[in-house]
């Protein structure tokens, strides 16, 4: 799709944005379009006999920002999310989504490197603050000196916390 922090270049992105900053607001009919496409295959994994509350959905960095919006705003019975190196904008549908919100809501796992040039660690640590003081249940695992990247210690905590949320039937 096209992406305008590239100058309208096409670009392997889940959703367009206006500037790579979480005070700008939210290109809605981009992320909005995803959510209907993501929601979809989620129907699909469902027919075919998964339990909702046996999905888990996330991503890094754009992906963590797409899940947060497909799971708090449209599917909110899912087992939880995770959110690496990600963040929401300052006034995100999501958080409106969830101001009047009285379900339970899915556990988000989100972890963030302190030395992230592209998504500052502040951007993800106010993220993690809105969407506790929401009513999700969210914990934010730092990591110091950590850039715009993933480690080894990142991933085997997530899947730790993947095999916690999911057991082995």
């Amino acid at each position: 799709r096209p992406y305008t922090p590239m100058r309208g270049a096409l670009s392997t992105v889940w959703f367009d944005r206006y500037k790579v900053c979480n005070d700008v607001p939210e290109h809605i009919e981009s992320i909005d379009s995803m959510c209907r496409g993501l929601t979809v295959l989620i129907n699909d994994e469902v027919q075919n006999g998964i339990a909702k509350n046996r999905i888990l959905i996330g991503g890094f960095s754009m992906g963590g920002g797409m899940a947060m919006h497909l799971a708090f705003r449209f599917h909110q019975d899912l087992a939880g999310v995770f959110a690496l190196s990600s963040f929401l904008s300052k006034d995100s549908a999501v958080y409106q989504a969830l101001k009047n919100n009285q379900s339970v809501l899915p556990e988000l796992f989100q972890c963030h490197g302190t030395a992230d040039e592209l998504v500052l660690y502040s951007w993800g640590e106010e993220t993690n603050k809105m969407l506790k003081s929401l009513g999700v249940s969210a914990s934010l695992h730092t990591f110091p000196n950590l850039n715009h990247e993933l480690n080894r210690t990142e991933i085997e905590e997530l899947k730790t916390w993947i095999v916690k949320k999911l057991p082995v039937e």
